[in-house]
């Protein structure tokens, strides 16, 4: 399998993205390839040993351009054609890479992948995967920022996609499936979110258990949550926002009450904060779009770009595009 990472992409790359590349070649095969998507001068000058160490299962496609969080995300895969996003997903594109892993802008992650990489057969629009914390286990929503202004069968197809992508890799028989919404009442809601509710009940396939409020997505009331980009991706940086603030709330307190208590808690809060932690879940998978496209998170450091390869390696296996395309394939 040859993975190409973006080492550009990030708020602390290229350092912490090259070392979580690195250190994931213990997890891959000795026939697996990492490429290493790049300024090469600043790749070398940073990973010098452990690219000495690694030999032929390390290479470097060299990149001469960046695009920043800033870059307005369709100008810029138009006018950085040397970017290190651009490359990478040319690299999937001319059959030379299996994987794409980046913690870079999302825009024109998407961007790229849309128009330079075929979309899966059957398939309209992609849509971002992204797996939730809850009490019950991970909750997957989608979309989470891919296509912000999405019609009622895009909806339809994210959930199709979702379920499988969930029973292959959690484990789930039959995924449960539920629209996002402001109440669970079928009356409720926006034309989009009342189509859409049409649509998935009809599909006998799919295990639709109807709407579900935003409130409820820490309890698991659904395996797989649909919604449109837009809300999507504001309700993945609300959880990852008051997550975060939740556990610097609870250091503060328990500190306050004396080291005692602060010591006691650490492992809880240890094992708390890694089930909330969004590097443990290895990135959001781009659905719907040919070979496998992981989005890191921006503030992605070592370990959630180790996790991500990890993850990629572990799709590629399942075969869920394949399983994709035979449901959704019009010839089929």
């Amino acid at each position: 399998m040859r993975i190409a990472v973006d080492a550009m992409g990030g708020d602390q790359a290229p350092t912490k993205i090259l070392d979580g590349a690195l250190q994931a070649l213990e997890l891959l095969d000795p026939d697996d390839q990492l490429i290493l998507v790049g300024n090469q001068q600043l790749i070398e000058q940073h990973a010098a040993d452990a690219l000495k160490a690694a030999g032929p299962r390390v290479r470097i496609e060299h990149a001469s351009q960046v695009i920043t969080m800033d870059d307005s995300p369709v100008e810029a895969i138009r006018g950085k054609r040397d970017s290190s996003i651009v490359r990478m997903v040319k690299l999937a594109k001319d059959g030379h890479a299996d994987a794409l892993i980046s913690a870079g802008n999302t825009g024109a992650l998407v961007a790229a992948g849309v128009l330079m990489l075929k979309p899966l057969a059957g398939v309209e629009r992609p849509g971002i995967a992204v797996f939730l914390p809850s009490s019950k286990g991970a909750v997957m929503l989608c979309d989470a920022g891919a296509n912000t202004q999405p019609k009622p069968a895009h909806l339809h197809q994210y959930a199709v996609m979702a379920a499988l992508y969930v029973k292959a890799t959690r484990n789930v028989e039959n995924p449960s499936v539920a629209i996002l919404n402001i109440g669970t009442e079928e009356e409720k809601g926006t034309p989009l979110v009342k189509e859409a509710r049409e649509l998935l009940a009809a599909d006998k396939s799919l295990n639709f258990t109807g709407y579900v409020e935003s409130r409820e997505i820490p309890n698991h009331p659904a395996d797989v949550i649909i919604t449109d980009g837009f809300t999507g991706n504001v309700v993945l940086k609300l959880v990852e926002g008051w997550s975060a603030a939740l556990f610097k709330t609870l250091q503060k307190e328990a500190a306050a009450e004396g080291p005692e208590l602060l010591e006691k808690l650490k492992p809880v809060m240890a094992r708390i904060a890694k089930r909330y932690d969004h590097e443990e879940y290895g990135g959001a998978l781009l659905l719907g779009v040919q070979g496998t496209f992981l989005k890191v998170h921006g503030s992605a450091g070592a370990r959630a770009i180790k996790n991500a390869i990890a993850a990629a390696k572990s799709i590629s296996r399942l075969n869920v595009n394949a399983q994709i395309e035979s449901r959704l394939s019009p010839t089929q």
